[in-house]
């Protein structure tokens, strides 16, 4: 039988890649379209663009799948979302120095970057997003 902290980090993983096929999409539109803004390379864009889109996803189905919060979603979506603040400048700021400044190729950087992302989404989503108040 599992751990429940590795249990709940796989069901976590397992919930973040729709999030993470929301962001990969985008990104290919975003190289396939050149979109882009700020002078920001095409992939780096799609994936900035991206890891906001799959949060959204991610933080419904965590809510209720992954941690089956009892807390408001005033409160656990206002944590949810400075965590994820802090993990999409993470995620930009291993995209552009891995892709701008590196060169190394769009795709293993962003599966480098996902990889690191999903530690810290994880640790902060666990231990503050949804944590449960202790019982006084």
């Amino acid at each position: 039988m599992l751990n429940p902290h590795l249990k709940q980090f796989v069901q976590f993983a397992a919930v973040g890649l729709s999030g993470t096929a929301v962001q990969y999409i985008t990104i290919k539109l975003s190289d396939l379209w050149q979109l882009s803004i700020l002078d920001l390379t095409p992939g780096v864009f799609g994936s900035a663009l991206g890891y906001i889109l799959g949060s959204i996803v991610n933080y419904i189905l965590n809510y209720f799948l992954t941690f089956s919060s009892g807390k408001s979603h005033a409160e656990a979506a206002s944590k949810y979302f400075i965590v994820l603040g802090f993990g999409w400048c993470l995620n930009f700021g291993l995209m552009s120095l891995f892709v701008d400044h590196w060169h190394w190729w769009l795709w293993y950087a962003q599966v480098v970057t996902t990889g690191i992302g999903l530690c810290w989404n994880f640790a902060g989503s666990k231990l503050w997003a949804f944590k449960e108040s202790s019982a006084k």
